[in-house]
């Protein structure tokens, strides 16, 4: 079976804090009449820091679509190759290992997709496959996940590598003034991911289901608004409901696989906002701690897109992961109403090998990296093993 391995992520150097968010929100909106309704919903994120592609000040500002994607192609080609080499390295695979990239963003567009770019710089094989995800929002990282395991299962013995690249600072539009846009602003952040799924051998989740729920009429609950000034975040009051529809799915899924979804070791979830988590633990019947790699991402990182299940994954690692066995969900939510789940046990180091370090991978002999590609994180941005 395939495992899902250790993430590398990776978030901005541009930071702004809960109290700083509510400042901004009362000096720009000071005469809207339900800013207050809107500060106390910032307050109950729980998000006390966020990460941001750009200083606040330039973030603010709106110099037209055309220029904001060009600050999302210049900072994704910045800062996904590092990220890229970690999560190879987490791995121990070289680039010319890999048989397919799965790219997933939601805050920016490319034609060709970056993973044009990845292979032809980063020294991937040119039969690489490419697998570009843009529309499935913050469910792209469950997504992606599942569809690695597909490939893997068509193709025994393969190797994917996933990169989620979202730049949610690049969204914000500053004529957008109902509830749900400003309660936004105070909740996205910015955040680079990868994670390679081995078809064969490594450590961390032997995926073994997967599975796909929409919930039926619910398209315009989470969307975006395509217009000249580029993408305008659309969030229906009702989003913030929607565990009670997804958890039997959720269930379900457990079900089908003869587990039970309350009795899982490990879960990672999407943290959307503080309420899917609580309502998730109550449909569910768990105990708040069963999600808490999803809580300390959302009070860290705020909603990160499609990269949360790849830091609270990377969370679960840095605690020293499970015992062997130990079966989990991985899960994300997004605009459909969609969720992307996949099960899967906990595989560790093999009996006996004590703890195991990755191996030095040369370029000389790999071809890892591109002589060219940078080197370098931009100055203070912070890495997550």
């Amino acid at each position: 079976m395939a495992t899902l391995c250790r993430p590398a992520i990776a978030v901005p150097e541009h930071v702004v804090t809960l109290d700083e968010t509510l400042d901004l929100a009362r000096s720009l909106h000071a005469g809207h009449p339900q800013l207050g309704l809107a500060l106390r919903l910032i307050e109950n994120t729980g998000v006390r820091t966020r990460h941001l592609v750009q200083p606040i000040e330039r973030t603010l500002t709106h110099p037209g679509f055309t220029a904001r994607n060009a600050v999302y192609e210049r900072e994704a080609r910045r800062r996904v190759p590092e990220v890229v080499e970690r999560a190879l390295l987490h791995a121990e695979l070289g680039a010319r290992e890999v048989d397919l990239i799965i790219y997933v963003s939601c805050t920016g567009f490319m034609m060709p997709s970056l993973t044009a770019w990845l292979i032809n710089t980063l020294g991937f094989r040119p039969d690489t496959r490419q697998l570009p995800v843009a529309q499935l929002g913050c469910a792209a990282g469950g997504a992606a996940v599942s569809r690695a395991h597909d490939f893997c299962r068509a193709y025994p013995g393969a190797n994917v590598l996933i990169v989620s690249c979202e730049f949610c600072s690049l969204c914000y539009q500053p004529t957008d003034l109902g509830v749900g846009s400003l309660l936004s602003n105070g909740l996205f952040g910015d955040a680079v991911a990868a994670v390679v799924m081995r078809g064969r051998g490594g450590t961390g989740v032997q995926v073994e289901r997967n599975g796909s729920h929409l919930v039926p009429d619910t398209e315009d609950w989470i969307s975006y608004g395509v217009k000249d000034t580029g993408f305008h975040f659309q969030l229906d009051k009702r989003v913030p409901g929607t565990m009670e529809m997804l958890a039997p799915a959720l269930r379900g899924l457990a079900g089908d696989h003869g587990w039970d979804a309350s009795g899982l070791g490990f879960y990672i979830v999407h943290a959307g906002g503080p309420r899917i988590l609580d309502d998730l633990c109550r449909f569910l019947g768990l105990e708040p701690a069963a999600f808490r790699h999803s809580r300390a991402t959302l009070t860290e990182r705020g909603n990160i897109a499609s990269a949360v299940v790849f830091d609270a994954l990377a969370r679960l690692f840095a605690e020293g992961g499970v015992p062997d066995g130990t079966p989990g969900l991985i899960a994300g939510f997004g605009p459909g109403i969609t969720a992307e789940m996949a099960l899967g046990s906990w595989v560790g180091e093999p009996a006996g090998s004590g703890v195991r370090r990755p191996r030095a991978i040369s370029t000389s002999d790999i071809s890892l990296v591109h002589p060219s590609a940078p080197r370098r994180f931009p100055a203070g941005t912070t890495i997550t093993e």
